[in-house]
């Protein structure tokens, strides 16, 4: 199948895969692809064969990665219309290309689109990687930094991280996410002192504290426990409600089974303690 002389605009690098085998490696290249904003595929005479259902099913709705997607019959009519070119390698070749890390790929390929080049990466065969002559198209080499002792990077892998470097070299802010925790008050000293005072009232009054003498030292690493998180004020609410549960409720007197009401059974520890500080009092 010859290639179409569409010409792409140039919102990213072409993925180029030389000679691939599976259609389902085609398929989960262009699902990572997709996943970091880029959708140019250019295939050098994939083994069995294009389209490829296969591929397509294994792209997981990347559909429009796989519809554009281009079969060429060499590798230098892939590449002819591109500015620049990286191959990614394992190994070390001999010749003289200047050798880049991801990161530094990712954000050189970035400068050169901004500048307006049209820019590729070529990506070998699942078995053996692309040969010396298809690297020496190209004008630089990525290399990932993986243990020597086991280089080997499916084609699926090895365009996720480079898609990911690209992705990640267009954003003002390299760390930002796509979505953040909830922006949560923290709790004012009053609501923390007032769940430390309930906590201990609750433990009071089943026995925790014991040795009384070791009462302070006790109350000090619970509370120094609790400030450590620096809750916000729904989670102490959280927390007073975890801990009301617990007071009121048993396994002998299960939530559901009724209204605590007045039965002292049934009361939160903390109240009993007090209703009995009340009867000494009197």
């Amino acid at each position: 199948m010859q290639a179409s002389n569409d010409i792409l605009p140039a919102t990213g690098p072409a993925i180029i895969l030389v000679e691939p085998q599976l259609g389902e490696n085609i398929g989960m290249v262009a699902r990572a692809m997709a996943n970091f904003g880029l959708s140019e595929l250019r295939l050098v005479n994939p083994r069995d064969g294009w389209p490829s259902e296969k591929a397509r099913a294994a792209a997981s709705r990347a559909d429009h990665v796989i519809d554009a997607a281009r079969v060429y019959d060499d590798l230098a009519s892939a590449v002819a219309d591109l500015n620049f070119v990286f191959a990614t390698t394992a190994r070390a070749r001999d010749n003289f290309k200047p050798v880049r890390g991801p990161v530094e790929a990712g954000r050189a390929l970035r400068a050169r689109q901004r500048s307006g080049q049209r820019t590729g990466i070529l990506f070998g065969r699942e078995r053996f990687g692309l040969y010396n002559d298809e690297v020496g198209l190209a004008n630089e080499i990525v290399t990932f930094p993986v243990d020597p002792a086991f280089s080997s990077l499916n084609i699926a892998q090895a365009a996720l991280l480079m898609s990911y470097e690209w992705m990640k070299s267009g954003l003002e802010d390299e760390t930002k996410t796509n979505f953040s925790s909830p922006d949560m008050m923290p709790a004012t000293k009053e609501q923390l002192h007032g769940l430390f005072a309930y906590l201990e009232g609750a433990l009071e009054a089943r026995g925790y504290f014991r040795p009384a003498a070791k009462k302070p030292k006790m109350v000090d690493n619970l509370r120094a426990v609790l400030t450590r998180a620096g809750f916000a004020e729904p989670e102490l609410k959280v927390l007073r409600g975890i801990i009301s549960s617990l007071d009121r409720f048993s396994p002998a007197m299960p939530r559901g089974d009724g209204s605590p009401g007045d039965d002292p059974r049934r009361l939160p520890a903390a109240a009993r303690a007090a209703k009995t500080t009340d009867k000494d009092q009197a």
